[in-house]
């Protein structure tokens, strides 16, 4: 009989040779995805190369293999067909790929349900379904899955709750669910034994009760913790207090009541973490939890009562006594602040100041030129710096002289700094040599009679009329002391001339050391692991000094790493801030010939060059008020730049998105490109600039580093954490 069948099956492949069967078991279950899509035109061009008479589908578009110990042909491994507009529902077919490991749809337009054999690929670790028109519930059997790592279903319509059985999701990282139809309570006890958990967004949603206790138990989150949009209600736990301080939270439009908690992680979070919650106070929201009536049980009276029980009031004598202790406690406080001020204004090691009472270039200021202060030890009364003693008496009478003559000829050379003295003679017989030239003014390096360099930055020929808004912009500047900040020493005001002098900082600056000459070039510099981090260290405390303590809670508005100086030690120092102002009140005119300083400081053509793009998005925008959510976006480019050795220029190459239409979309591609490569899960090694390679000890602080950059770059500026919180986080790195 089993000759007679073999007979049988020979004589059908000799009439057939190449019959359907031919194609292998992975192949088959392929071709049901093909044909649970629609006919048009853009299924067609997707799956024109999905041939049924193929042995395997290893060469199909979308369609990864790898050879596996013991079958003969290799297996599917990956199915990656995103964005494609493709139209019909998910097969439970695709469930019979025992070695399919990540299947990646989305971006399409496949409806229906999600269904349950689908789980039945028992290798399956990332499931991307986003972006889709999906319906109906989560099923339960997704956690049958032993490897799910990352599992994002955001942008469909699902519905129904979070199943308790996504507490054996014991291998989950990312649990992506926003923007869907979810509702109901989020089950307890599961999120404790979600040890790998590393990003949670339930946002935009309908998920009601109580914030879980156990979500503080989360030791491995990072990013955001993304409830917002949905209908939350009670106090927010305390619990979460305990989640790792690199969380950032986003609570925002639920129904929360009650004191925001104030230790742990909470103390990093601002006000927009929490907003449109009518019930919550606390700080960092402008709203005391005095205001709001919490009536005990016990002290609850009839009305009746209330009125059959006779009205006492203080005393006379005693309203005296205590209105008279008040006042004596005012006088005490007042007195005492304005003992602490002048000891504070006396002190030449005052940590907001940060000024030495010494001369520029004197041997007893350290490495950094300054006295060395940490970055928050300043005491900020409501989010202010201490102002340093930028106007002594006669700096106050040379700003009042001038004021009073400023439609005058003559010039006139104001020292912000005590330590910083030289004459005006002094500045015109000097060298100059050229620098560095852009829209905000030609960069001069000057050699001063002592040998001392610094740095001169030529403002535009206008605003001769302006001079009070020139003088009060300046001193705001001048009044920046930090160790991570480019020091104002001195400016120059005259109707032709405007300069303002500043340290010079000798070692370039972070575009020149990662990318060489032209500061936009692919591939990164020479620069070890240590060295980059020290530099996002210390760029991140100059940026968040600037946002969090400067006088005026700067907006830089231009950070990139051209404006990011270095000195011979690598220490950062943040330039250019400020500038936007000034030239809006001189002019960048550039091409006159005149001035006091001509011959000492040649006039050129200020140059706008092409560069990469560190803008925001929301930046792109015309008309748009520059924002410190802007610098942060900016600064995660920066980091970018650092862990991938790339400019946002470079990141469009082949290797990026072909469908770049603009350099001034390239830092959007330079954030696309690396989260895409989380995505799909590619090798670090493929991710980062190659001269990291070689310091293996480095991978978890690199990982560590791209949460952060990924964080701060954000689409939505709200959820982006503020440069305090990134200067944080950065600080625990390697420490």
């Amino acid at each position: 009989m089993k000759i007679v069948q073999l007979l049988f099956f020979l004589i059908l492949f000799l009439q057939n040779p190449n019959p359907l069967s031919s194609l292998s078991p992975d192949g088959l279950s392929l071709l049901a995805l093909k044909s649970a899509m629609d006919s048009s035109p853009s299924s067609v061009a997707v799956f024109s190369d999905w041939n049924e008479n193929d042995s395997n589908p290893c060469h199909w578009s979308g369609v990864s293999c790898m050879k596996v110990h013991g079958f003969p042909d290799p297996r599917v491994v990956g199915i990656t067909i995103a964005g494609k507009h493709l139209k019909g529902y998910i097969p439970s077919e695709l469930g019979s790929l025992i070695f399919l490991r990540r299947l990646n749809l989305h971006g399409n337009q496949l409806h229906g349900s999600i269904p349950d054999q689908l789980f039945n690929a028992s290798s399956l670790h990332s499931l991307f379904l986003y972006g889709n028109n999906l319906t109906g519930s989560l099923p339960p059997s997704i956690c049958n899955l032993p490897r799910l790592q990352n599992l994002d279903l955001s942008s469909n319509a699902l519905s129904g709750g979070i199943p308790s059985s996504f507490s054996s999701c014991r291998e989950l990282q990312r649990l992506v669910l926003s923007r869907n139809k979810f509702s109901g309570e989020i089950p307890v006890g599961i999120w404790s034994k979600l040890q790998n958990l590393m990003q949670l967004d339930l946002s935009s949603n309908s998920f009601t009760g109580e914030i879980p206790n156990d979500l503080g138990e989360l030791k491995s989150l990072t990013g955001t913790l993304n409830l917002s949009f949905n209908e939350f209600t009670g106090e927010i736990p305390k619990a979460l207090e305990k989640l790792p301080v690199a969380v950032s939270f986003d609570l925002r439009n639920n129904n929360l009541s009650g004191e925001i908690p104030q230790k742990g992680t909470f103390s990093n979070q601002g006000p927009t973490a929490f907003l449109n919650n009518p019930s919550l106070c606390g700080f960092p929201l402008q709203k005391s939890c005095q205001n709001i009536e919490n009536p005990s049980s016990g002290s609850s009276v009839s009305g009746q009562e209330r009125g059959n029980k006779p009205k006492k009031g203080l005393k006379p004598g005693l309203i005296i006594l205590i209105s008279v202790a008040d006042a004596a406690a005012v006088a005490l406080i007042g007195l005492v602040i304005i003992y602490i001020y002048w000891k504070r204004k006396d002190s030449p090691n005052g940590c907001c100041s940060c000024t030495s009472k010494t001369k520029l270039g004197s041997n007893n200021q350290n490495q950094n030129g300054t006295m060395g202060c940490s970055l928050f030890s300043c005491s900020c009364a409501n989010g202010e710096a201490e102002e340093s003693d930028l106007d002594s008496p006669s700096e106050k009478d040379s700003h009042e002289h001038n004021t009073s003559s400023g439609d005058q000829e003559e010039g006139n050379l104001v020292a912000i700094d005590k330590g910083f003295s030289f004459e005006l003679d002094e500045l015109l017989r000097a060298s100059a040599y050229v620098l560095g030239k852009s829209g905000l003014g030609i960069v001069y390096k000057v050699v001063l009679g002592n040998g001392i360099p610094v740095a001169v930055r030529r403002l535009g020929e206008g605003g001769g009329q302006r001079y009070k808004e020139f003088v009060a912009e300046i001193q705001a500047i001048g009044k920046i002391k930090h160790p991570n900040v480019v020091k104002l020493r001195a400016y120059y005001w005259a109707p032709d001339e405007k300069l303002l002098i500043c340290d010079f900082i000798s070692n370039g600056n972070l575009a020149f050391a990662l990318h060489g000459r032209n500061g936009y070039a692919s591939g990164g510099g020479s620069l070890s692991w240590t060295t980059r981090l020290k530099i996002a260290k210390g760029a991140a405390r100059g940026l968040a000094y600037l946002h969090e303590c400067s006088p005026r809670k700067f907006v830089h508005g231009d950070v990139k790493p051209t404006n990011i100086l270095l000195d011979n030690d690598f220490n950062a120092y943040i330039s250019d801030f400020g500038l936007n102002r000034l030239i809006s009140i001189t002019g960048s005119d550039q091409t006159s010939t005149g001035g006091l300083i001509g011959g000492a400081l040649p006039y050129m053509k200020a140059v706008q060059t092409e560069k990469p793009n560190y803008k925001a998005p929301e930046a792109r925008v015309i008309g748009m008020r520059p924002t410190q959510k802007w610098d942060v976006y900016s600064f995660g480019l920066v980091l970018l730049g650092l862990l991938t050795g790339k400019s946002p220029e470079s990141s469009s190459s082949p290797m990026a998105s072909a469908s770049t239409s603009s350099r001034g979309e390239s830092g959007v591609d330079l954030v696309r490109l690396v989260k895409r490569g989380f995505e799909v899960e590619k090798p670090l090694s493929e991710m980062v600039d190659p001269m990291l390679l070689q310091q293996v000890h480095a991978k978890k602080e690199v990982m560590a580093v791209f949460h952060v950059a990924l964080a701060c770059t954000e689409s939505d500026p709200e959820i982006r954490p503020r440069m305090k919180t990134v200067s944080e986080n950065l600080d625990k790195i390697g420490n």
